[in-house]
Formats: structure tokens, C-alpha cells, sequence
């Protein structure tokens, strides 16, 4: 008995939409069957471009299309709300692009009525489902480290200097927390879980009222603690170090991992390398098929539960630095 096919709509035409259409060409049992942008021409382009069936000057026109199975958001943040929630009114099963919503407010709201509806929804962690992170889940399971007791992860990158850029842009929800730390966070709490006991963070908050770096501390029961930085004015590592009592992983350029390397007493004892052809985003698109054929409602992979303490995390940690957004 063959796959069901997955008919995806995409909602946006950014350079993340762009992405995850060259990535649908890697995944089987697939159709890039619309797009949807504000504009026709834009929709008619994307569409062209990546040999998508339809366009559409809509995002309304997109989520009727009746041969539409999951959509994916790949809007700027503050519309991820309401676009999921135009989608879920139309029945479609949703992987909305991180984070998935400015704050635990709206992500509660959409989770409840996806929840309501019986409709498939989740989070775009893409990085959960690469080879590289399976592989290090794998190592830590089977206690090649012994005991997990610090992770570090750092995830920054010098951006123009462009005040009305959505990464610049209060209104547009801009700032390192929610575009870049998403990551580490999400990254710690896959080692960790998502209840530490202690947060300590700060912040620098630039000229255009967004933090333009951050640096967390957390802390969780019997002595583990995770260390996180991200930024988008200044290059970071972007590696992630696991260490436990037995030894320790490298992660270089975690959040697209595709390679992971295993050290005992200082010496590289595993190296585990992924020669995908695909940007990786395929991988998450493979995983809403999966659930999807099987009926689930959302990944085991990435929970919404685990989504939604994730975001609370986020309002925390914003919180502390007493950062609100404008139309909060």
C-alpha cells in the first residue's frame, strides 16, 4: 500500500519559503500543489520559480483551495497567529515557521483550537529531525557521555544595519530572542526538558528597541545547567557542546547540523557526517507526512506541550529584561 500523498500550500514568498520549496523537491509522496503571497505577481513568480502549481494574490484564496492538505507559514512573526488560525479554520493541517508566535498567549490560543478542531499543527523545529541531532540523541541514550550535565549553545550572526528590517523592527517582532534563540533554547530543552529551576539572563537592547544580543544561564535539578548566547550584530561559534560525566559533543553550526563528532578523555572517539543533498528542511516535511498518514495530531518529536513551555521560557526571559513588543 503506497503513501498518501501530501498536497502543501505555501503561505509567504520570503527567503524561508523559498527554502523550504527547493527542500519539497527531496521529500517523496509530495506536490507543491499553491502559494499564496499579498501580491499575484509575487505568488505568479514564487510559483514559476519553484514549480509550484498554483498562485494565489491571497492568503484567503490559498487556504480554500480544496486540494490543499498542510499549509506552511513562513510569514514574520507577529501573523503567524492569525495565519495558522485562517489555516486551521479551513481544515488544513499546519507547520507554522518558529517561533511559532510572538508569546505563550497566542501560541495557547492556536494550540487550543487545533486541539478543538482535530487538526495536525507544529512547530518548524527542523533541527530536531536532521540525521546529526538524531545521531547525538542516540550517543546521549545510550550513555556514551555518561551523565549530561552542561550544555552550551551559541547562535549569532552580524546582519545589515537596516532599522525597518524585520530583525530591527519592534512592530515586526525583530530581536535576537525570538529569530536566533529560539534555537539554544529549543536545542537545551531537548537535553534537559523545559521546567529549569532558575533563569538568569540579560540583554542588550539596541537603538531600535530589540535586544540585539542576549546571554541565558539555566539551571535544572541536581546540578545540570545550560548556557546560551545569540545575537544578530556580531558572528557567534553557533556550535553546540553537550557534557556529561564520560566525555562530550561538538555540534558545529548546530541549528542546520551536519556533522557531530564524540570525544572521551579528549580524544575524538565518533564522528558522524550527513551528505544529504537537501538544505535539510526536508526531514520536518517527511515528519508532518508521517503524522499525517498515521492520523496524529502532532509530532512526538516536537510536542506542542514542549512547544508552548518553550515560549513561556521566551516571555520569561523577555520579561526579565522588561521587553514588550508594541502590540503586545
Amino acid at each position: 500500500m503506497g503513501e498518501n500523498v501530501t498536497r502543501w500550500g505555501i503561505l509567504g514568498t520570503g527567503g524561508i519559503a523559498t527554502a523550504f520549496a527547493k527542500d519539497l523537491s527531496f521529500v517523496e509522496n509530495t506536490e507543491k500543489t499553491a502559494v499564496g503571497s499579498r501580491t499575484k505577481e509575487s505568488a505568479v513568480k514564487f510559483a514559476e520559480e519553484h514549480g509550484v502549481s498554483r498562485a494565489y494574490g491571497s492568503y484567503e484564496e490559498l487556504v480554500q483551495d480544496p486540494d490543499v492538505d498542510a499549509i506552511y507559514i513562513a510569514t514574520p512573526h507577529p501573523f503567524h497567529k492569525e495565519n495558522v488560525l485562517a489555516c486551521l479554520r479551513a481544515g488544513k493541517a499546519v507547520l507554522c515557521e518558529k517561533p511559532f508566535t510572538i508569546n505563550s498567549g497566542e501560541l495557547e490560543e492556536i494550540i487550543q483550537f487545533a486541539r478543538d478542531k482535530k487538526l495536525f499543527l507544529m512547530e518548524a523545529m527542523w533541527t530536531r529531525f536532521l540525521p546529526a541531532i538524531r545521531k547525538v540523541r542516540e550517543w546521549i541514550d545510550s550513555g556514551k557521555i555518561g551523565e549530561v550535565l552542561l550544555v552550551k549553545a551559541d547562535l549569532g550572526f552580524r546582519a545589515r544595519w537596516e532599522p525597518e528590517w524585520r530583525l530591527l523592527n519592534p512592530n515586526l517582532g525583530g530581536g535576537a530572542l525570538l529569530d536566533v534563540g529560539i534555537y539554544p533554547i529549543a536545542f537545551a530543552s531537548m537535553i534537559f526538558g523545559t521546567k529549569p529551576e532558575k533563569i538568569l539572563s540579560t540583554a542588550h537592547i539596541g537603538e531600535t528597541g530589540v535586544d540585539e544580543q542576549f546571554s541565558i544561564l539555566m539551571s535544572y535539578p541536581s546540578g545540570k545547567t545550560a548556557t546560551l548566547n545569540g545575537a544578530f550584530r556580531m558572528d557567534l561559534t553557533n556550535e553546540a557542546y553537550i557534557h556529561g560525566t564520560e566525555g562530550y559533543i561538538r555540534i558545529p553550526s548546530f541549528n542546520s547540523a551536519k556533522s557531530a563528532f564524540l570525544y572521551k578523555d579528549g580524544k575524538e572517539i565518533a564522528t558522524f557526517h550527513d551528505d544529504r543533498q537537501s538544505a535539510g528542511y526536508a526531514f520536518e516535511m517527511e515528519e508532518v507526512g508521517r503524522c499525517l498518514n498515521q492520523g496524529l495530531l502532532e509530532s512526538p518529536v516536537v510536542p506542542l506541550d514542549e512547544s508552548l513551555e518553550i515560549m513561556k521560557l521566551m516571555d520569561k526571559i523577555r520579561g526579565q529584561w522588561g521587553l514588550k513588543y508594541p502590540f503586545e
